[in-house]
């Protein structure tokens, strides 16, 4: 049998193999990567993933390192099999050949499965990739793991070599409000979408791993709204890739008529503020400066996927206020940037 190191070794020459390079020639000349991203998303899911992906993708300053297709929760809606990764994988080689970048990323499946438990990591493609590319010891720009989904991935890695802790940091969408900073939407559930995929893995990453965690709840990433007009104006008609990251909406509502809902005229692009919170910081000092967090102690989550006080919980950034105007806008441009040049 190989060894985990053999196996480690193996994925990071797979990273190696499928780089990428910035595909906006207009920007290649004076903007270059300084960060490394891996990202890890149930693109299988809503939507909002690919309008994150194809912006980040379009953002030279972060190198994208992999891209992870991450399960969902057991019979969610949007795609209620087995096989939820695996799905998510072949969602983003749809979106990478649509922009005619087939071949250009290492794309990874994540586990198609929730942790069974606190110890037990899901050794999917995409959690070994995870850890081969924080242990590289011969890469200065830091490695942002970016997760519009559930934690398995993460938490998967970090359980395979609890080292990666201080060599990323995991930038999350996901959680509830917390009671001291903002008030909860009306009609809310309690269990967050995204915390909810997985539970168990969110206890690993919050209770158990001392991760460095940007953490965006639900009261920060409802803020990024796009309204149907914009995704009209600005989005649908710039190529086959706006055009299809319309259609894509356009379904979704077409889909929720049938069952006599009115979900008005803006769509939450939640996931957007990972790359907002990346590849959008300030030029010198750098951080994403037009954003606002506080620092708390990491909660304890606890089986029903709900916050609990620790006061020993190491401290973690959590995102209140998003500049959405600077990431809608800089998608925008960049999704006309990305068409102009064919």
């Amino acid at each position: 049998m190989k060894s985990f190191f053999n196996i480690v070794s193996f994925f990071a020459a797979m990273a190696v193999s499928a780089q990428s390079s910035p595909v906006i020639s207009e920007m290649d000349k004076y903007v270059k990567p300084r960060y490394r991203v891996i990202v890890d998303n149930d693109f299988g899911g809503d939507p909002d993933g690919l309008f994150q992906l194809v912006h980040q993708i379009l953002s030279p300053s972060t190198e994208i390192k992999g891209i992870i297709g991450s399960h969902l929760k057991p019979g969610d809606p949007f795609d209620k099999s087995n096989i939820t990764a695996e799905n998510a994988v072949k969602k983003v080689n749809e979106m990478l050949e649509v922009m005619s970048l087939k071949n250009r990323f290492n794309v990874l499946q994540g586990s198609n499965d929730q942790l069974k438990d606190l110890k037990t990591p899901n050794a999917s493609e995409g959690a070994k990739a995870i850890v081969a590319e924080a242990m590289k010891e011969d890469v200065k720009n830091p490695l942002f793991v970016v997760c519009g989904a559930g934690l398995t991935e993460v938490a998967s890695a970090y359980l395979i070599e609890p080292k990666i802790a201080d060599k990323i940091v995991v930038v999350w969408i996901g959680g509830p409000e917390y009671q001291d900073l903002a008030t909860p939407p009306p009609g809310y559930t309690p269990l967050e979408y995204n915390l909810g995929i997985d539970i168990k893995a969110a206890q690993v990453v919050f209770n158990e791993s001392n991760l460095n965690i940007w953490q965006i709840p639900r009261n920060a990433y409802r803020q990024t709204l796009m309204s149907y007009a914009e995704l009209v104006t600005k989005v649908k008609p710039e190529g086959k890739t706006g055009a299809y990251l319309t259609k894509k909406i356009e379904d979704l509502m077409e889909m929720v008529q049938k069952f006599n809902l009115k979900i008005g005229e803006t769509y939450i692009m939640g996931d957007s503020p990972l790359v907002l919170l990346t590849a959008l910081q300030s030029s010198f000092e750098a951080d994403p400066s037009s954003s606002s967090y506080v620092i708390k102690n990491a909660p304890k989550i606890n089986d029903n996927g709900l916050y609990e006080y620790n006061p020993n919980g190491r401290n973690i950034r959590v995102y209140t206020q998003l500049d959405t105007l600077l990431m809608f806008e800089d998608f925008y441009s960049k999704l006309k940037l990305f068409n102009n040049k064919k």
